[in-house]
């Protein structure tokens, strides 16, 4: 999964691809390395974020997927929301998956929307939400919490009819350093739960912190060892926004695992 963020305050590339032409162009290199799926978002989700106003996130996000999709009918295109209105708008376009940083908590009528239109729903865990959430983050057990999470999640967005289910740990998102790599670690803990299951780690936080403050123009190979290891223990999607380097990476796990 490449990475497209349209806003001007991402925490990685914040105001690189405003622009549509900009914008397709990224799409374009990014297909071009290997990208299956492309995420598209509005609103930066940075620990500190502002929210936007889902006026605004549709103006930047809309005409982007209007040229994109037909474009690229071989690419499943994401959308990056929280927005009732925005996904509605993503999802008649033709969008294949909404991607809902709140877990259904924010706006539960997600799910019926992605039944509704036979899309796919990906599940993220966050405690809090971005303008708050790195303040003190607090588990009883992070593993085991996530998972009682997703498990009611899931049969939630069953119950509505939603057929594809990706869940999504959420690195970073109301989450300490070691938080993030214990739920690495256990990945394989959420596998009984029958879903895809994406990490979404690029040049964040937690990799700054390990390398000593490193900053985030300066995370790739940390980025690459942590997708890696989350490989190794079950994942099934990356969320990335070096695809080349990952895709790359990809292919030597999955030629040293075939049997």
């Amino acid at each position: 999964m490449g990475i497209l963020n349209v806003t001007p305050d991402s925490f990685s590339d914040g105001g690189a691809f405003n622009e549509t032409d900009a914008a397709m162009q990224h799409i374009a290199e990014m297909v071009a390395e290997g990208a299956d799926i492309i995420d598209v978002g509005g609103e930066s989700t940075r620990p500190g974020s502002d929210p936007v106003a889902a006026e605004e996130e549709s103006n930047r996000v809309i005409p982007i997927l209007e040229r994109a999709i037909p474009a690229y009918p071989d690419t499943f295109f994401s959308v990056d929301t929280t927005k009732y209105t925005v996904a509605e708008e993503a999802l008649k376009l033709g969008a294949h998956f909404i991607n809902d940083v709140s877990g259904m908590q924010k706006e539960p009528r997600l799910a019926n929307l992605c039944a509704e239109y036979e899309a796919g729903y990906i599940l993220m865990h966050s405690q809090g939400d971005p303008k708050t959430m790195q303040q003190d983050p607090t588990y009883d057990d992070v593993v085991n919490d996530l998972y009682l999470f997703f498990k009611e999640q899931v049969e939630a967005a069953q119950a509505k009819g939603v057929e594809r289910l990706i869940i999504d740990p959420g690195i970073g998102f109301g989450k300490t350093l070691q938080h993030n790599t214990a739920l690495i670690r256990e990945l394989k803990s959420f596998q009984s739960l029958d879903c895809p299951i994406l990490v979404g780690a690029s040049r964040k936080s937690m990799i700054g912190e390990i390398l000593n403050d490193r900053t985030v123009d300066d995370r790739l190979i940390g980025t690459i060892a942590v997708h890696y290891h989350a490989l190794i223990n079950g994942a099934n999607i990356i969320r990335v926004h070096d695809v080349k380097e990952a895709r790359d990476s990809l292919a030597v796990f999955n030629a040293l695992s075939a049997k």
